[in-house]
């Protein structure tokens, strides 16, 4: 994966590729979740986790490209207002399971954490200190 392919998997996460109509679009880590189709990918975790661990270099430099911060910022923020709060939409309309809330603020928690770290310059090994690859 180049850096270039890890940003667009990164906009097609936090569904702000323009391509809309895409099956990356529309199942990626926020697509599942609106409109939520009462599954959620694990692989869109991965995705997500894979495209840091390129990006990290990028994410270690003084100027790091708009697309990557907002999208790992619009992954994170929109995940936790729509699925992890009880007023968002998903837990007030009594959509999404204990379980699936436990298990999306788990990764939320990885890829908050690896951006973190990567942008504070702890490394990788401190960045992806929790993440076991999918195999």
């Amino acid at each position: 994966m180049t850096t270039e392919d890890a940003i667009e998997e990164l906009m097609y996460q936090s569904a702000q590729n323009e391509n809309i109509n895409s099956e990356r679009w529309q199942n990626g880590f926020l697509g599942q979740l609106r409109p939520f189709k009462r599954v959620l990918y694990e692989e869109n975790y991965h995705l997500i986790m894979q495209a840091l661990k390129v990006l990290a270099p990028e994410l270690e430099k003084d100027f790091v490209d708009k697309r990557i911060i907002s999208s790992v910022w619009g992954i994170c923020h929109y995940a936790r207002m729509w699925a992890i709060y009880p007023e968002g939409m998903l837990q007030s309309n009594n959509l999404i399971t204990s379980e699936q809330i436990s298990q999306i603020d788990d990764w939320l928690i990885d890829i908050s954490y690896a951006a973190s770290c990567l942008l504070d310059g702890a490394g990788d090994e401190e960045a992806f200190w929790n993440y076991i690859p999918n195999k």
